[in-house]
């Protein structure tokens, strides 16, 4: 039983609904929630969206700007719903065409009477539902199939007759010789192996083999040296002679070459102090230059283009190069449909994960991409590949940009006011870097001015109090109490290893409060996603702690794991948690940023799967290698 149907404009204005008999509750707070969460973040995709004990399944229709939403209850199977919100809005659009057209926008004023003919469609779908006969699907046309990599190696617009590959006979066949055309090099060939089997067959009773055991040959080692290999190594006699290069040519080093090296190495010196004493936090570098070449040449030659697309595209000619370039002849004032779509969504999908992007995400991308296009009317020298790469672009700069404010600077300030330190707790998998950025995060907050206390709730793993105080000893060296008014700059609280983290993290806030320390920064252990203790541990530290921001730390260089790394982490400390409001990740902070060039994928799949923003991203060795992420720096590198 469904609960109520809805069309309403992405404008916010609804046309008409319908809520069914028996049903008291109010929709407007999950229809709201999806406008929120789903349309207004670029996640169409999956048009599906669940609120509670809710079930909504939408539609978009990029034409006139509506939206259809039907809801039922998640407990439920129904499979005509499909069928259902499908049937409508053709229906509906096509009842009401002449009404959406209105340029007056008089259409806003008018009453929608289509409670009798969706009744009719719903009773259609219904009896159409029933009287179906259900088959199982073959693995090809299932949604696992399209994961494997054979999957993503086959061309799926060419002819499967084409794609499969002939077997090779196992004995290849001989080939039967034509009657009266004999070669001579042939007759010679023939006549020569004939000598040498009869050769060979008369002197084989002849001889008899003699059966010699071969003695085993002594073993030389190459490394071991001797009194001859001393000699031919030895160079005391060759003080006096000029300096080679390996290639017997004398190395001539002129003096000028020697005062440049000198001057490049004071260079290097004082550019890394200057890049050590920096307190801002840098955005990500974007090669703005190669950005604004490519802009102007294709502003310039915008119109030259498009006439080499039309003629290309009459002349029957195709066109090379970049991503999108077969589909670069496709232009026209036409509607957009999923068929014309479609091979441009496939060879961007391959690219996302290329660029190491989930796979699931880059589907879910495309699919979102194809729900927004699709049914939107082209100009006339708009082509498609243009259009889509433009619609992701807008996507991926909406996902990554932050839906709300992080500002820990400002945080910080509020807690001084307050009279409380601001608690940042880290966590993560084993070895993505949580200790090593806590300490570039503690020094960049002490460039700031701000005293930071660092609790060592690390009790499970090895030398990691150790780490902590190497860094706190090379941290104070940096920033010596005179540089924060006599007082340590920084400080270490750690209680050695097999203790309680949450036992040890609230010790260390309690002694914050009264050494009036800013900022508390929690290491945790690295713990896998799928360890129920260590999860548990970790759920209950924040929940007893309750800490102001809880920071994820990953790698750049996963991809479909970071995926299952944030679910899972943010699902056991939901679970985990004795709290009727748990606690999850707050934020994300990307580490190795540095080595992974233009493969960027890591940064849309964790904040596509959580919605929390990356607050920082590490970019190297040093305590000042953090910088803020670059939403159209990072969109540019995954669209190159």
């Amino acid at each position: 039983m469904l609960d109520f149907f809805s069309i309403f404009s992405k404008g916010g204005i609804v046309l008409w609904c319908y809520t069914f008999q028996g049903v008291k509750a109010n929709f407007t707070e999950p229809i709201n929630a999806l406008i929120k969460t789903v349309l207004l973040q670029e996640r169409g995709g999956n048009s599906q969206f669940t609120h509670g004990p809710l079930q909504m399944q939408y539609k978009l229709d990029n034409e006139f700007e509506l939206v259809f939403v039907v809801g039922f209850q998640k407990v439920l199977t129904l499979l005509y719903v499909d069928k259902l919100i499908t049937d409508v809005h053709r229906d509906f659009r096509d009842r009401y065409r002449k009404k959406l057209l209105d340029s007056s926008l008089a259409w806003i004023t008018v009453n929608f009477n289509y409670d009798n003919q969706f009744s009719l469609l719903r009773s259609n779908a219904e009896v159409k539902e029933s009287n179906k006969v259900t088959t199982m699907r073959t693995f090809d046309k299932s949604g696992k199939s399209q994961k494997t990599i054979k999957s993503m190696t086959i061309d799926k617009n060419k002819d499967p007759k084409e794609v499969e590959t002939k077997k090779k006979p196992s004995t290849p066949k001989a080939k039967k010789p034509v009657e009266g055309k004999v070669d001579e090099f042939d007759i010679a060939r023939n006549r020569e192996a004939m000598s040498k089997r009869m050769a060979t067959g008369k002197g084989a009773g002849k001889g008899k083999k003699t059966s010699q055991k071969k003695g085993k040959s002594a073993r030389i080692w190459e490394n071991g040296g001797n009194s001859k290999d001393a000699e031919a190594l030895d160079y005391s006699g060759l003080q006096n002679e000029p300096l080679t290069n390996g290639h017997g040519e004398e190395n001539n080093i002129t003096d000028e070459q020697v005062k440049s090296l000198q001057i490049f190495i004071e260079l290097s010196t004082c550019v890394r102090n200057w890049v050590n004493t920096s307190s801002n936090i840098q955005d990500l570098e974007i090669e703005e230059e190669e950005m604004i070449i490519e802009e102007e040449a294709e502003s310039k030659s915008d119109t030259k283009k498009k006439i080499v697309k039309m003629n290309r595209m009459f002349s029957g000619k195709k066109s090379s190069g970049g991503l999108f370039s077969m589909f670069r002849g496709l232009v026209g004032s036409k509607a957009l449909s999923k068929e014309a779509l479609q091979p441009v969504l496939d060879s961007m999908s391959d690219h996302l994960i290329g660029k190491n992007v989930a796979a699931d995400i880059a589907q879910k991308m495309c699919d979102s991409v194809s729900n927004k296009l699709e049914g939107k009317i082209l100009g006339t020298f708009s082509t498609i590949a243009s259009t889509v790469k433009q619609s992701l672009n807008e996507s991926l700069v909406q996902i990554l940009t932050p839906k709300r404010r992080v500002d820990i600077l400002r945080d910080v300030l509020e807690a001084q006011r307050a009279g409380k330190p601001y608690v940042i707790t880290f966590c993560g998998v084993n070895g993505v870097g949580k200790s090593t950025n806590l300490a570039k995060i503690c020094f960049w907050l002490m460039e700031n001015g701000f005293r930071v206390l660092i609790a060592a709730c690390d009790t499970f793993r090895a030398g990691a109090v150790e780490q902590l105080r190497t860094h706190k000893t090379r941290l104070h060296t940096l920033h010596p109490p005179s540089m924060h008014g006599g007082r340590d700059g920084v400080c270490l609280f750690e209680k050695g290893y097999g203790k309680d983290a949450a036992g040890i993290a609230m010790q260390a806030i309690n002694a914050a409060k009264e050494q009036r320390y800013d900022v508390v920064l929690v290491d945790t252990a690295g713990r896998m996603q799928d360890n129920e203790p260590l999860m548990r541990s970790l759920a209950k530290l924040i929940t007893v702690n309750t800490p102001d921001l809880v920071l994820f730390v990953g790698e750049a260089l996963v991809g479909n794991e970071a995926v299952d790394q944030l679910v899972k982490f943010n699902q056991a400390l939901a679970d985990y948690s004795n709290s009727e409001k748990p606690r999850t990740i707050d934020g994300i902070v990307l580490t190795k940023f540095d080595t992974i060039d233009d493969k960027v994928g890591a940064a849309i799949s964790m904040t596509y799967t959580t919605g929390q923003p990356i607050v920082f991203v590490g970019t190297g060795q040093s305590y000042p290698d953090l910088r803020s992420l670059n939403a159209k720096a990072v969109v540019h590198a995954l669209l190159k």
